[in-house]
């Protein structure tokens, strides 16, 4: 056990709580300051938040925790202990930095203004708590879930979410300020994709280890992603080597070293962009590693 918490608790993922709380910061000024006082929303299950808060009123940062609270225990279910622990903590002090915003004075009341910095300052926000494992809205879990399960993109699910949530902004909000929003979405969308090297993109991983069974099967059985084993040969160490081949997404790289600092093992890794998979190497149904 002592063990377990010493890893769960280590500097790497201090630092990730840092940037999740950061992100967090940033996210909420951006909403509760920039873009709310606007009239404009955000997408995802954020997005259906506001438009509650903005039909009936209330607190914002009540709803949007009460409404991403069932996909958090979903998350728990499928994605494992350390994501939602990164998802959990970025939401629950994101709800709560909404609450503190909501007392202090807008800081732009220009459209467009908003409309541009609103989206960077989100992007940015977002995008740090991306990088870093965790999430703010429950369509990215549900996205994350789909993906895993079939060859849709985690971009694409959450696009499609935000069609039909754009599209019922337009009867709260009015067309003007609906539109001004779906342009904050894609000002938003391409920061984070900056900001976290591919929102949802491809990213081949080459693992170079003296035995590569175990880090096989545990990349098999948390991520659900095949595994190509190659025989190698280490120059200076003249010993056999290992290289193993997996291809993962942007929101599994972290999954992936987690893998790797269980395993303890002293592997040389590599990973980098892949433009397009032909095939079915990423597999359908992964073996979810279900907790106790």
């Amino acid at each position: 056990m002592a063990k377990k918490v010493s890893k769960l608790f280590d500097w790497d993922f201090c630092l990730s709580l840092i940037l999740i709380t950061l992100g967090a910061v940033m996210s909420a000024v951006a909403l509760e300051l920039i873009l709310i006082p606007n009239s404009m929303i955000d997408g995802g299950m954020n997005g259906i938040s506001i438009i509650i808060n903005t039909l009936f009123g209330g607190s914002l940062g009540i709803i949007i925790f009460l409404v991403n609270l069932p996909f958090l225990i979903l998350g728990y279910k499928q994605l494992g202990k350390k994501f939602i622990i990164k998802a959990g903590y970025g939401m629950i002090l994101f709800s709560v930095l909404l609450e503190v915003c909501h007392n202090y004075t807008p800081l732009i009341d220009d459209t467009l203004l908003a409309t541009v910095y609103g989206g960077i300052l989100l992007g940015v926000g977002c995008g740090l708590i991306i990088k870093e494992g965790g999430c703010l809205d429950g369509t990215e879990i549900i996205a994350i879930i789909i993906n895993r399960k079939k060859s849709i993109s985690v971009g694409q699910v959450v696009f499609v979410f935000n069609v039909f949530i754009y599209g019922a902004a337009i009867f709260v909000l009015g067309a003007e300020r609906a539109l001004y929003s779906l342009l904050t979405y894609f000002v938003s969308y391409k920061v984070i994709d900056m900001v976290s090297d591919g929102l949802n993109s491809a990213k081949a991983a080459f693992i170079i280890t003296d035995d590569g069974k175990e880090i096989a099967e545990e990349i098999l059985k948390k991520l659900g992603r095949t595994v190509t084993v190659l025989s190698g040969e280490g120059i200076i160490s003249h010993g056999d080597k290992r290289v193993l081949y997996t291809v993962i997404t942007r929101f599994e790289v972290s999954i992936l070293k987690d893998i790797l600092n269980e395993v303890n093992d002293s592997s040389f890794v590599t990973i980098f962009d892949v433009s397009e998979i032909i095939g079915n190497h990423i597999k359908s149904k992964p073996i979810i590693d279900r907790p106790a």
